[in-house]
Formats: C-alpha cells, structure tokens, sequence
C-alpha cells in the first residue's frame, strides 16, 4: 500500500487491502460476509467490485438489478435491505425481485447463490439498517463521473441522469456512507493516462484504509 495518504496505487493492491479487510472483519453467525461498494454513479464501483468478487470467488449483487426504474433509487436500497440482507443475516436464503427494465416492471425472483462472501454494488450499498461486514466507498470528481456513466450507458442514461443525481444527493444527505466506510478511494484519473478505474491499468487513490 502507499506509504502516503492518496498516493495512486494499482488495482492489484487495492484488491490486496481489501480482500485483507474482508478477512479480517468477524465471522457472521449466519450467511455470508457482505463486502459493500457503495458510491455515486461513474466512480468505479462495479469495476472494483467485480474485480474484487473475482480476488475472493465470490458472487457479486448489482443494485441495478433492484432498483424498480430510474426513480427507485431510496426503494431499491430498502429491497436490498428485506429481500437480501436481513434473510441472509438470519441464515435463510435471499431470492429478491429483479426488475425488468425493459417491461417496467418487477421481473422473477432470483436467488443470491450461497458463498463465505457475498459482493454487494451499487449506489446505496452501504445505507441499509443491516451494516455490511465491510464497507468501501468510491469516489471521483462530478465531470470525471458524469463522463463515464454515459460513455458506459450512453443515450440510456443521458435524459435521466439529472434526476438520478438529485436522488443521490438525497439520500447521501441522509445517510453518510463515505463517512461510514471501513475504507474510502478514489478514482479520479487526475490525468493519468489509465483513464481512472476503467481499463487493466486502473489505478486508486487510498483516502482512507
């Protein structure tokens, strides 16, 4: 790791601290560790955690699975909270409604495949009432995430992406997940030439970990 505080480092030592965090953190008494990735939309989050669900074999649950539509966000946050996290807490099994986002509607329930960890992403990830066993936060500079998110879904999430981030400034005002995490980075490429958290020369900023 960096010898100081925001030094960049590569993906290969991120992957290092957390997967030692996520071993570190104590043993549920029933269900899996949840590794949550949480942060606003374009910082990297579902690069770092499907990098990071492949480090430790474990699955990895996207919100965008949950949100019921682009103005679901407070309410995909309370599914991820009934429909996987208290179940799995409890030691049952979590079979959550995905939505469909092309019908518009809920779509069938699928079940959370069983494993020592469960890799949960998305916006929201670390607001539930059930704390995760190990909460990171991503972040990058507004222009830096706006740019990527449309590269990413291009004319999908143009017209909505306004009020997309009005539902995340209001739910981050209600529950401070950076202040919360067990680990903060950040993507911003700061004129690197990798570009930030896209691509295998991803590169990070440990703030906090």
């Amino acid at each position: 790791m960096p010898q100081r505080p925001g030094a960049p480092v590569g993906a290969g030592a991120v992957l290092d601290l957390l997967a030692e965090r996520a071993a570190a953190a104590p043993e549920p008494v029933a269900g899996p560790r949840v590794v949550a990735v949480d942060g606003r939309s374009g910082s990297g989050k579902t690069h770092l955690a499907q990098l990071l669900a492949a480090r430790l074999g474990a699955p990895v649950l996207h919100l965008d699975e949950l949100y019921p539509g682009w103005d679901g966000l407070a309410a995909g946050v309370r599914v991820l909270e009934r429909e996987v996290l208290v179940p799995l807490r409890e030691g049952r099994v979590a079979s959550p409604p995905r939505w469909d986002w092309v019908a518009g509607r809920p779509g069938p329930r699928v079940t959370v495949p069983p494993a020592p960890v469960l890799v949960v992403e998305g916006v929201g990830a670390g607001c539930t009432r059930v704390r995760p066993h190990l909460l990171v936060w991503v972040g990058a500079g507004e222009r830096v995430r706006r740019q990527r998110a449309l590269r990413r879904d291009g004319e999908v999430f143009a017209p909505h992406w306004r009020r997309w981030a009005a539902q995340e400034r209001e739910l981050f005002a209600r529950c401070d997940a950076r202040a919360a995490a067990d680990v903060v980075l950040s993507s911003d490429p700061r004129g690197e030439p990798s570009g930030g958290a896209a691509g295998t020369g991803a590169r990070w900023r440990v703030v906090r970990g």
